[in-house]
């Protein structure tokens, strides 16, 4: 059975007036979109890199993500009538 898809991410980068980096990261799977969000804020004793800022804010955003990708799988497995897999299984089962 072979599949093929692509899914569209898109990473939007933003900071407020009180100096914190925000991050949206939304993924849409074409019949599902998904959205993470991180955020970063540089202490006042640390030098000002905003591409620090960016990384951390963006890091953030994509474990939210992911997090929620995982949980949607979760139940989308229970919803075939397949047992709940522990939360490693669902990460080292569709490793390559």
């Amino acid at each position: 059975m072979s599949h093929t898809s692509e899914w569209t991410v898109r990473l939007h980068l933003f900071e407020d007036d009180a100096g914190t980096t925000k991050a949206q990261l939304t993924l849409d799977t074409g019949t599902t979109e998904l959205t993470g969000h991180g955020s970063a804020h540089c202490h006042p004793a640390d030098p000002d890199v905003p591409e620090i800022g960016d990384e951390l804010a963006a890091g953030r955003a994509m474990n939210d993500l992911a997090r929620k990708l995982l949980r949607t799988a979760e139940n989308d497995i229970e919803g075939v009538g397949a047992t709940r897999p522990r939360r490693q299984e669902v990460a080292d089962g569709w490793l390559t």
